[in-house]
């Protein structure tokens, strides 16, 4: 067995362009149809945070309408319920990156409130890389890329070619005229390269140690690919 590292976010809101708080936090499907991957393979799984403040859910996120109907979103719930890992987490500051075999970051809009600045985290996500260790970010998650600067200021990833939540994606959930800046724009940017897949379509990109997906359904792929990685 294992020990496989979840990062949350610990932002439950999203600031605005005109300055209003959306309520948000980690998408639940994210972080659940890995959890529940990693868990049936028999690895371990821990949780750390920003802070090591409780990761609130996107309550949103619960909806039967985002999880295929109201029986899905039962058991997600169930699943969210059941994730002791999530109530005392780490914090980010403390982790050491050699406990673990692996790394996964979920989305939700969250970790663009924080984990985009989160220098803890950038660290963090820059020694997995530098590792070689399997290292998995989907959907938003992909901001906390954003915080992975070098000394001379420029991005460990940049080069790298990524999947993440989609400048269409976001317009189609409402949000891209309302944003601060979209994730595709700021990680091209930096110098990461962004493979675009059809909106919503699982959509994973592996490129090296490094595993991205691009949304919700994504999630379930990627983690299978983390899989085959560990072995």
């Amino acid at each position: 067995m294992s020990k496989i590292l979840f990062v949350l976010t610990g932002a439950d809101h999203w600031t605005l362009a005109d300055g209003t708080k959306h309520p948000t936090g980690f998408w639940a499907e994210e972080a659940v149809a890995p959890y529940e991957a990693f868990k049936a393979a028999g690895h371990e799984v821990v949780v750390a945070t920003p802070g090591g403040v409780v990761p609130p859910v996107d309550q949103g996120s619960l909806a039967a309408e985002v999880n295929g109907g109201q029986e899905n979103a039962d058991r997600v719930a169930a699943v969210l319920a059941a994730m002791t890992e999530l109530r005392e987490p780490l914090r980010v500051a403390d982790v050491d990156l050699d406990d673990y075999a692996a790394v996964f970051y979920p989305g939700g809009h969250g970790p663009m409130e924080d984990l985009a600045v989160d220098a803890d985290s950038g660290r963090l996500l820059t020694g997995a890389l530098e590792s070689g260790k399997p290292l998995g970010v989907v959907c938003h998650a992909p901001a906390a890329l954003l915080a992975a600067t070098k000394d001379d200021g420029t991005n460990a990833f940049a080069g790298a070619r990524v999947a993440a939540f989609t400048n269409a994606e976001e317009t189609q959930a409402g949000f891209a005229d309302k944003a601060q800046w979209l994730l595709q724009d700021r990680l091209t940017e930096a110098g990461v390269q962004v493979q675009v897949g059809e909106p919503w379509a699982p959509h994973v990109v592996v490129d090296g140690n490094l595993v991205t997906g691009q949304n919700p359904a994504s999630a379930a792929p990627l983690a299978a690919e983390l899989l085959k990685k560990l072995g």
